[in-house]
């Protein structure tokens, strides 16, 4: 629970969420604490599932992974088994790099990166229309990414 967290936990995670590659030693002095303390507080928040990953967020563009499209899916079907034949299929695409379950005219947005309109197409052929009880898609290309993956404000 977030009610769990102190100043300092919440300095700490602040903190890693605009620079992940901080040092031990330098998360520990923005937050005035040694920097055994420090380690012991962000081991505990990994373990109780606040920090659920470290990684590098990669420029889309170097690794030819510039366009983004988000893609609306309607099933055939709102049952609990098709939900879950799509999610667990969805889940095997390494392209898709989120699923959400909405509500709405859509039942899942997914977001995913390619390297330009041939190849979406291609993944779209091959691909998205073949997942389990698709009935319609619909595709957006991103025009413009005003914001993207920005860290939680709490």
């Amino acid at each position: 629970m977030a009610d769990d967290l102190d100043r300092i936990d919440r300095k700490i995670l602040k903190l890693l969420q605009q620079d992940g590659r901080m040092s031990n030693a330098e998360l520990a002095d923005a937050v005035h604490v040694s920097a055994a303390t420090c380690h012991r507080r962000v081991r505990r928040l990994i373990e109780d599932g606040y920090i659920r990953a470290i990684r590098a967020d990669i420029n889309p563009q170097k690794v030819e992974r510039g366009a983004l499209v988000i893609v609306g899916v309607e099933l055939d079907r709102s049952t609990p088994e098709s939900f879950a034949a799509f999610e667990a299929a969805a889940r095997r695409l390494a392209f898709v790099l989120d699923c959400h379950l909405v509500a709405g005219d859509f039942d899942f947005f997914l977001k995913i990166r390619v390297r330009d309109m041939a190849d979406f197409n291609r993944l779209h052929g091959e691909a998205l229309i073949a997942l389990p009880g698709v009935r319609q898609t619909r595709t957006f290309f991103v025009m413009k990414e005003v914001i993207d993956n920005a860290p939680l404000d709490f």
